[in-house]
């Protein structure tokens, strides 16, 4: 079975959501400004938005008007435990 596209603004969020995991971007740390970002990482401004309230919606950063968005938590760690109701092996 094929894999469905994801669209730019997911795609961005996660390199993001990534960053925040590896410590590259630390609970505190102001993200780049929007402008910044459409260069860093070569989309539209309306990816970035989209981006960046996607990572709000995941509980990852906060914005503050006129101040910035801001790292405000860690991304959940992977559940690797079996599925309820299936037989541990």
């Amino acid at each position: 079975m094929t894999e469905l596209p994801r669209y730019e603004y997911v795609k961005l969020a996660d390199a993001i959501e990534a960053d925040i995991a590896s410590g590259k971007l630390p609970q505190g740390a102001a993200l780049p400004g929007e402008r910044a970002m459409t260069d860093l990482y070569r989309v539209s401004i309306g990816t970035v938005r989209r981006a960046v309230v996607e990572l709000r919606t995941r509980g990852l950063v906060a914005t503050l008007p006129a101040k910035g968005t801001y790292v405000i938590g860690m991304p959940a760690p992977a559940d690797d435990s079996p599925e309820a109701g299936e037989p541990d092996n």
